[in-house]
């Protein structure tokens, strides 16, 4: 077993060589094993369209029967349908095969005990668990679970369109990707009285035509050129399990997860004064900064969707976001990030403002910012050499180190922090001009480069 494939928010790796038949079944004995020493023992089991799930569903399931666990199939669902579907059967635990945004030759597992999603150090007690064959199988338990098979699609498309009456009609473009968002956001977005144009939402799991990440602006480029081209009034781009969304506006303009954040911010903001909106240390200064004039406390936090969700419950905050996407509505919905939905709620903002997405873009406090930047490096060093680039520049500025370093220049900032699933230290880089972006940029890499980490 290749024990890389516990990362720190899921279960992930190549699907021929780390993710065999005989690992997931075990992964499902675990889990199983765990569900049920938490008097649990109803789990939801969704997947995504890739060539390799039908597989890797039938593996954990396998393993999860052994256990006693009752298994609900949901079928083929985005991510945050099978976290519906937890709600809506009122299951104890589910399960989502998906390789995410990731290539078709990898795959993998989120797993979640209620809304609450497995991650660090649950995933690798499932580790332990089958190392140490630590399973409560059939013959402890006493009889295996049963399986049914409850197909939650159209329930979910429902609830979508239950939650949104936008005030008018709106063109919009919506590129799936050839992801699960594919046979759902288009007749959602109808259903709710859209003109909608469709890119990719063909399913197939190979994904013939971008990779479907829409933090990468290579991938946008398609929706880019068709919003121009067709004159629509947004433009929508999800990843291939469609818990994260990007944005572009009527002039071809990307608009990032932090500014989709700022915006969906205000709504917010505006049913409840001076409530806390959780953001995470990638988001730009001009998202604070949005946050604080529309009179919310603006709360920078960690990196991850596993880690965010527990924060925002933490601090009661109706909205958090990260700049991949992953934005979660406690407001109106129910806690867990869902591309479309958050879609749907940046929709309904244009249409009732009577202004173009472009002119409420245009009123966020604009920085120019770099992508983020991987830096290879090893496991071994990654977290030394954050450390030391925090002694260095905390010496003459304030360094924020919830997750990594993000050091304040004052008109700008740099971050450093390790990737928690790769051998590579990520790095960005914010300022007010592009001039002061060099300064600080050309400043953090030199230190960097010193410790032997270059681009």
């Amino acid at each position: 077993m290749n024990t890389a494939i516990f990362r720190e928010y899921d279960v992930r790796g190549l699907h021929e060589t780390d993710l065999t038949t005989p690992v997931i079944t075990d992964l499902g004995r675990a889990l199983g094993t765990m569900v049920r020493r938490q008097g649990l023992k109803t789990i939801a089991l969704g997947r995504d369209f890739r060539p390799s799930s039908p597989r890797l569903a039938a593996a954990l399931e396998t393993g999860l029967l052994e256990t006693g666990c009752d298994v609900l199939r949901v079928g083929v669902v985005p991510t945050p349908g099978l976290y519906w579907s937890i709600v809506h059967l009122k299951t104890d635990a589910g399960v989502q095969v998906t390789g995410s945004h990731n290539p078709s030759e990898y795959n993998g597992f989120k797993m979640n005990l209620g809304l609450a999603s497995i991650h660090g150090e649950q995933i690798q007690v499932l580790r332990r668990m089958i190392e140490q064959r630590d399973f409560d199988l059939v013959e402890r338990v006493g009889e295996r679970g049963e399986v049914r098979d409850v197909p939650t699609e159209k329930g979910y498309m429902d609830m979508l369109v239950s939650k949104i009456a936008p005030s008018r009609k709106l063109k919009v473009v919506l590129d799936a990707g050839n992801g699960c968002a594919g046979p759902v956001a288009p007749d959602v977005f109808r259903r709710v009285g859209c003109e909608v144009i469709e890119l990719f939402t063909e399913p197939d799991g190979t994904y013939p035509n971008h990779q479907p990440d829409p933090t990468v602006e290579a991938n946008l480029q398609d929706l880019i050129k068709k919003v121009k081209e067709t004159g629509a009034d947004i433009g929508f781009g999800y990843d291939g399990d469609a818990d994260r969304v990007g944005a572009v506006d009527e002039h071809g303009r990307i608009v990032w997860g932090d500014q989709i954040l700022a915006l969906l911010s205000r709504e917010v903001l505006a049913k409840y004064p001076g409530a806390p909106i959780v953001f995470d240390v990638k988001c730009s200064q001009g998202l604070e900064e949005d946050i604080v004039a529309h009179g919310g406390r603006p709360i920078m936090a960690r990196t991850g969707h596993s880690v965010m969700k527990a924060r925002m419950k933490a601090e009661k905050a109706p909205l958090a976001g990260e700049l991949s996407g992953h934005i979660f509505y406690q407001d109106e919905f129910f806690g867990f990030d869902d591309g479309i939905y958050v879609s749907l709620r940046l929709l309904r903002i244009v249409a009732d403002s009577g202004k173009s997405l472009g002119t409420l873009l245009d009123s966020v406090p604009q920085y120019v910012a770099t992508a983020e930047i991987r830096l290879d490096t090893t496991d071994e060093d990654k977290f030394a050499i954050v450390d030391r680039v925090k002694e260095h520049f905390a010496k003459d500025h304030d360094v924020i180190a919830i997750d990594g370093a993000r050091i304040q220049f004052g008109d700008g900032w740099g971050l450093v922090r390790a990737s928690n699933t790769q051998p590579v230290l990520v790095v960005r880089f914010e300022a007010r001009t592009r001039e002061r972006l060099d300064v600080i940029q050309r400043e953090v890499m030199t230190v960097l480069a010193a410790e032997g980490v270059r681009a």
